[in-house]
């Protein structure tokens, strides 16, 4: 059977956070049978919609899975997916977090 380097990608990340199809495809809103498909079949090209559900379940993001570097993601695809995570935040959670880096800044 023959992966894709985004079956590659989205497998090592579903297994680094210890994730079942399932359960993936579950927090994605995708079904466990497309996941497969995208993480053993070479001809499958998701919408950016799915990409998108799946990048922020997994902490990354979406450009991530289209590069062709097959390395672990990072810190800007992480810092990307971080941020997005951030900008749906209610008010409030959002001035919590803006406090708390406060203090890491004066620490440093």
């Amino acid at each position: 059977m023959m992966g894709t380097r985004l079956g590659d990608k989205l497998r090592e990340l579903r297994k680094e956070r210890k994730l079942t199809l399932e359960k993936l495809a579950e927090l994605a809103g995708l079904s466990k049978s497309y996941l497969w498909e995208l993480e053993n079949r070479e001809s499958q090209r998701p919408s950016a919609e799915k990409l998108t559900a799946l990048a922020d379940v997994l902490g990354v993001s979406s450009a991530y899975f289209l590069e062709e570097d097959i390395r672990a993601p990072e810190e800007r695809h992480l810092d990307e997916a971080f941020f997005r995570g951030y900008q749906k935040l209610e008010p409030d959670a959002k001035e919590q977090l803006r406090k708390i880096l406060d203090t890491f800044k004066k620490n440093t």
